[in-house]
C-alpha cells in the first residue's frame, strides 16, 4: 500500500514520518527538481510512506505545491494522512477540504493535542470527523500518543464521500462538470473545481460545454470564481472551527513572555548578536580551542606509532611519507576540528527546535524586504551554516525568480560546517583567549556583506524583486534531545565522510606534487616541487591580502574550491614536508612554510576564503538553481572578486594598524565619515528619482523641470 504524508509546513510532519519508520528512510530528490524527498517503509510493515513538500494548499503557486499535486495525480496513492497543527486549525483545514475533493481514502492526524489545553483550546473530533466527513485522529507525532489508532484506520477499507462546503449554485454546477468529463478522468470532483477556477493545468480537458457553464456561474456571481471559491472554501472552515472547536480565554503564556523579552523592538537585535557570539565563543573559543588540542595529540601519537610500525615492516621512505605526511596529516587536520562543529551544531539545532529561528526570519523580513530579499532568504541562510549545497537547493521555496536567484549567490557567503576549520586555526592560534569573538565577527560581517551585496545586486540587475513572507511562529518547546542528537550525527557523519572520501584523495594528490618534481624526482626540496613551481604563478594575485608572494598559501586557496575543509589539510601537507618546521603538525610553527603569517594576514585570509568562490558541489548547486553556465560563472566571478577586495583591504587597514600607522579612532572616524558620504549620495539618488530638489544643487529645479 502506497500512503502519501501530506501536510502544512512545521505542522510536524518530519516528525511524524520517523516515528513511523523509525528513520527507515531512502533520501533522494524529486525528479527534475532539488527539493528532498523521503520515502520509506512504516514499521513491522510493508507499507511505502512518501513524505511530500510541506505545503498550504493543492494550487500549484510553487514547486512543493506542484510537486504534491503531481504526485497525487500520477502515483495515486491508496491513502493520504493530512497531518494537521491542531493549534492553527483554521489555517491547516484549507489544505484539508481540497484534499477531500480527491478520489483517495483520507485521514486527518490532529498533531499536537498535547499542548491544546495548553492554549486553552478543546476540540471535539467527534464533530470534526462529522463536518469533514472523514476520520479524525488525535495525535502527538513527538510524543507517541495516537499512532496506535492511526495505523489500525490504516488497515480498514472504508472509503468517505466527498464533503459538500460550497453554495446549491456552486455545488450543482460542480455536477455538472464533473459529468461531462470522460469516465477515465481521476479525481473528478477536484477536477471539476479547478476547471472553474481556470486552472490552466487542465485547460486540456475543457470543450465547449464546460466552458459555457463557467461563464454562465461567472455571470451569476458576477465575480472571479476563483475567488468565489475560495472565499466559501473559508466560510466552510470558519463554521468548522465554532462547531467543533472551543476556545477559552487563558492568561498570558511563557511563550509571550518570552517574546515580549526576544522579540522588543530595542532588545531583539542586541540579543541576537549576543547569543550567535556565544554560539561561536563556545564552539570555537573557550571549549573548542581544548578540543582541537586534544584530538591533534590523538593524532600525532598515531601517526607516530603507525609511521614506527611501517618502518618496522620494511615500508620504504616514500611509502611512510606518503601514509604518515600526506593521509595521516592532511586528514587528521580536519578531523580535529570534529569536536567543534559538534558543539556548533549543537547550538543551531537547539536554536531551531525551540523556535527562536523563526523569530529571527521574522526579525530579519523587514531589513531583508528593502534589499530585494525576505524572511524566507533566511531559511537557506540557516541551512548553509551547515552547508551550502542544501542551503542553495533550499532557495526553492522563494517564489520570486529574481530573489530566488539573488538568495543562491550569497548563500555561500555564510560561513558553513567546511569553513569552520579555517576560521578555528586562525583565530585560535592569532587571537588566542579572543578567538570567539574573532570567530563571531566573520559571522556578522557575512551578514553585513550579504545586505550590501544584495542592494549592489538589486541596482544593478535583480531588479524585480518583491516577495511576501508569511510565518506562524511556533511556541518555544524545550528542545528534544534525541532530534538535536539525530541532527547533529547526521551533520558530523556528513562531514566525516568527505574527509574521508575528498580530502583523502586530495592529501594523497597534494603529497605527491610535493614530493615530485616536473621530472619525477622524489625528494626534491619543497621550493623545487611541481606544486611549489604551480603556487609560484599564482602566488601575486594573494600578495595584496597577505603581504607575502607565498606559493603555499596561494595553492591552499585554490584548494578551497573542492573542498573549503581541504585548504587546511592542504596546510597541513606542506608544512609537515618542508624542512626546518619545528613540528610537522604545527603549521604555523616556527620555521615554517607558514609562520610569515600576521594577524592582520590571517584575518584577511579568513576573510578571503569566506566570500571567495564556493566548493565545486556548491557551484554544481549554483547551476542549477541559476539555470545554467553562464549565470554560473558570473556568480563566481562576483563572489571571487568581492573576496579579493575585502581580504585586500583588511589586510592593508590592518596591517598599518599592527604597525601604528593607524589607529581604531582613526577607522571609527573614517568610516563615520564614509558613512555620512554615502547617507548623502543616497539620498540625492532617492530626491532625483521622486522629482524633489538636490541637496545644495542650484540647478535642480531646472532638472525636474525638463
Amino acid at each position: 500500500m502506497k500512503i502519501a504524508l501530506v501536510g502544512n509546513q512545521n505542522s510536524g510532519k518530519t516528525t511524524l514520518f520517523n516515528t513511523l519508520t523509525g528513520m527507515n528512510a531512502k533520501i533522494g530528490n524529486w525528479p527534475g527538481v532539488t527539493i528532498e524527498k523521503k520515502v520509506g517503509k512504516i514499521k513491522k510493515t510493508e507499507h511505502e510512506l512518501v513524505d511530500l513538500p510541506g505545503i498550504y494548499s493543492l494550487s500549484p503557486y510553487s514547486v512543493e505545491e506542484e510537486i504534491s499535486r503531481k504526485f497525487i495525480f500520477e502515483e495515486k496513492p491508496d491513502v493520504i494522512i493530512n497531518i494537521v497543527d491542531s493549534t492553527s486549525l483554521e489555517r491547516s483545514l484549507y489544505l484539508t477540504t481540497q484534499l477531500l475533493e480527491l478520489d483517495c481514502k483520507v485521514i486527518v492526524a490532529l498533531n499536537m493535542t498535547d499542548i491544546l489545553e495548553k492554549k486553552g483550546i478543546s476540540i471535539n473530533e467527534t464533530k470534526l470527523e462529522k463536518e469533514l466527513s472523514t476520520k479524525v485522529i488525535k495525535i502527538s507525532a513527538l510524543k507517541g500518543t495516537g499512532i496506535k489508532e492511526l495505523l489500525i484506520e490504516l488497515e480498514k477499507k472504508k472509503k468517505y464521500d466527498n464533503i459538500q462546503i460550497y453554495d446549491g449554485e456552486l455545488e450543482n454546477t460542480i455536477k455538472k462538470v464533473s459529468n461531462l468529463l470522460s469516465k477515465e478522468t481521476i479525481n473528478k470532483r477536484f477536477v471539476s473545481v479547478n476547471l472553474l477556477e481556470r486552472d490552466e493545468r487542465f485547460e486540456y480537458l475543457n470543450n465547449f460545454s464546460i466552458n459555457e457553464l463557467v461563464k454562465e456561474l461567472s455571470d451569476k456571481y458576477k465575480d472571479d470564481l476563483e475567488e468565489i471559491i475560495a472565499t466559501q472554501r473559508y466560510s466552510f472552515i470558519e463554521n468548522v472551527k465554532k462547531f467543533s472547536v472551543i476556545e477559552k480565554q487563558i492568561k498570558e503564556t511563557g511563550t509571550d513572555r518570552i517574546d515580549k523579552i526576544l522579540l522588543n523592538k530595542w532588545l531583539a537585535f542586541p540579543i541576537f548578536i549576543a547569543i550567535m557570539f556565544l554560539i561561536y565563543y563556545l564552539s570555537v573559543g573557550i571549549i573548542g580551542s581544548y578540543t582541537v588540542d586534544w584530538v591533534a595529540s590523538i593524532v600525532e601519537t598515531f601517526g607516530k606509532m603507525l609511521g614506527t610500525f611501517l618502518s618496522n615492516i620494511g615500508a620504504s621512505e616514500w611509502v611512510n611519507s606518503l601514509v604518515i605526511d600526506g593521509i595521516v596529516s592532511g586528514v587528521g587536520a580536519v578531523l580535529g576540528f570534529v569536536p567543534q562543529l559538534i558543539i556548533l551544531f549543537i547550538c543551531i539545532s537547539v536554536l531551531e527546535t525551540t523556535g527562536y529561528m523563526s523569530r529571527i526570519a521574522l526579525l530579519l523580513d523587514k531589513l531583508f524586504r528593502k534589499i530585494g530579499l525576505s524572511g524566507k532568504s533566511l531559511i537557506p541562510f540557516i541551512i548553509g551554516s551547515g552547508c551550502s549545497v542544501p542551503g542553495i537547493m533550499g532557495t526553492r521555496i522563494i517564489e520570486n525568480q529574481d530573489e530566488r536567484e539573488m538568495t543562491a549567490i550569497l548563500t555561500p557567503f555564510i560561513p558553513c560546517s567546511a569553513k569552520l576549520p579555517i576560521i578555528a586555526l586562525f583565530a585560535g592560534y592569532f587571537f588566542k583567549d579572543y578567538a570567539g569573538f574573532a570567530s563571531a565577527s566573520l559571522y556578522f560581517f557575512s551578514i553585513i556583506i550579504i545586505i550590501f551585496s544584495a542592494i549592489l545586486m538589486k541596482k544593478i540587475v535583480f531588479k524585480n524583486t518583491s516577495s511576501t513572507y508569511i510565518s506562524e511562529l511556533p511556541d518555544y518547546k524545550l528542545p528534544n534531545a534525541k532530534y538535536v542528537s539525530k541532527d547533529v550525527f547526521e551533520k558530523i557523519s556528513s562531514f566525516i565522510k568527505r574527509a574521508g572520501s575528498v580530502i583523502l584523495i586530495c592529501s594523497i594528490i597534494i603529497w605527491f606534487l610535493l614530493s615530485f618534481s616536473f621530472k619525477l624526482e622524489y625528494g626534491v626540496a619543497i621550493e623545487e616541487s611541481m606544486l611549489a613551481s604551480i603556487g609560484k604563478t599564482i602566488s601575486w594575485i594573494f600578495k595584496p591580502m597577505l603581504g607575502e608572494n607565498s606559493w603555499g598559501a596561494a595553492v591552499s586557496a585554490i584548494q578551497g574550491l573542492v573542498a573549503k575543509e581541504q585548504v587546511i589539510s592542504s596546510m597541513s601537507v606542506i608544512a609537515g614536508l618542508a624542512e626546518g618546521t619545528e613540528e610537522g603538525n604545527k603549521i604555523f610553527g616556527e620555521g615554517s612554510i607558514f609562520s610569515f603569517f600576521t594577524t592582520a594576514s590571517a584575518y584577511a585570509f579568513m576573510v578571503f576564503n569566506l566570500f571567495s568562490a564556493p566548493c565545486f558541489g556548491a557551484i554544481g548547486a549554483m547551476k542549477r538553481e541559476l539555470g545554467g553556465n553562464k549565470k554560473m560563472l558570473k556568480a563566481v566571478i562576483f563572489q571571487t572578486i568581492v573576496a579579493w577586495i575585502l581580504a585586500t583591504i583588511t589586510y592593508q587597514i590592518g596591517s598599518r594598524v599592527e604597525k601604528g600607522i593607524i589607529t581604531i579612532a582613526d577607522i571609527l572616524i573614517i568610516g563615520a565619515i564614509l558613512i555620512g558620504v554615502f547617507t548623502i549620495i543616497a539620498e540625492i539618488i532617492r530626491k532625483r528619482k521622486n522629482g524633489e530638489e538636490c541637496i545644495g544643487c542650484p540647478y535642480s529645479r531646472e532638472c525636474n523641470k525638463k
